[in-house]
């Protein structure tokens, strides 16, 4: 059985289309045409089926992709174990919500460079939906990602994520608004701020409204926690920000109950790769210690004060 066909029909299963699998490995659509027909020759089954113009995988087809995540790992762990005790050197390519390279990637960047000289890290900034198309399509290593418990994130089935820390987040709203002890269902008439680039902050506000009993007003889209917080104090709305992280003068966080709302950090990678010595250099210096709670993160703001 060929691999490279193996790497075809697992994307087939993910894109749908013939076309897509064409332009993302650069062949033709007859190309993988044919190679799909080739597998279908090598297993002795049928794949694929017609789907109006286009295609679709027969449930042996599925199965058969379901397997490939399995053994296009194994080939990968096995190319990457020929050498498992050489010094890590490479280039390792990253990308991850801000926080997220803040707390869990830049404390550790000066240890790395004196450890391994020969590891190069290139950072970008993703969020979560962002940073899964990449590592899916190997245009990643490693993504530092995030979810919520209301709103759990369901990555591919060819990536993996481990956990690297948890914090409770709570209701952002001015400074001068009385706690009321009403919790969430006191704010059903606010405006509410949310993340621009990943759905996982609108899906918990949604769910928290929901239990509530109302549907909430949805109306600013922004990335930054920091500006975030210029918006509530300009009277724009309300939003979900980290309880113990220091905010502007201004801006307070209430606590919220029935249900709690966590937010979870991972470090994410493809089945197979940790194993490659200079990605493996990264996570054991990110990852917490096997059978310890995750840790609350020390939130990189140090410049700010407290609200008192």
């Amino acid at each position: 059985m060929d691999f490279r066909r193996l790497e075809l029909l697992l994307a087939l299963s993910r894109l749908g289309s013939m076309r897509a699998v064409a332009e993302e490995h650069r062949l033709t659509t007859s190309t993988v045409s044919q190679q799909i027909a080739a597998l279908a020759h090598e297993t002795g089954a049928q794949l694929i089926e017609p789907e109006g113009r286009r295609v679709r995988l027969t449930p042996a087809g599925r199965r058969l992709a379901d397997h490939a995540v399995t053994i296009l790992a194994a080939v990968d762990r096995a190319r990457l174990d020929l050498d498992p005790g050489a010094e890590p050197e490479g280039t390792v390519r990253i990308g991850g919500f801000a926080t997220g390279i803040r707390v869990s990637l830049l404390p550790i960047v000066a240890d790395l460079a004196a450890r391994h000289p020969k590891v190069d890290l290139i950072i970008s900034e993703y969020e979560p939906i962002e940073a899964f198309t990449l590592l899916t399509g190997d245009d990643l290593d490693l993504a530092l990602t995030y979810d919520y418990n209301l709103a759990p994130a369901s990555p591919a089935a060819v990536l993996e994520a481990v956990p690297l820390w948890s914090i409770g987040w709570g209701l952002g709203v001015p400074a001068g608004t009385a706690d009321g002890g009403a919790g969430i269902a006191a704010f059903a008439d606010a405006t509410w701020i949310v993340n621009s680039r990943n759905t996982a902050d609108e899906a918990a506000v949604r769910a928290l409204a929901s239990l509530a009993g109302f549907t909430p007003t949805i109306a600013h889209q922004i990335d930054s926690l920091d500006l975030v917080e210029d918006l509530i104090i300009a009277g724009f709305g309300v939003g979900l920000l980290p309880m113990g992280r220091p905010t502007a003068a201004g801006v307070k966080v209430l606590p919220l109950h029935d249900p709690d709302v966590t937010m979870t950090a991972y470090a994410v990678t493809r089945r197979g790769r940790t194993d490659w010595s200079p990605l493996r250099a990264v996570l054991d210096r990110m990852r917490p210690t096997p059978g310890q709670p995750l840790h609350r993160p020390q939130w990189p703001r140090p410049e700010a004060t407290p609200p008192a």
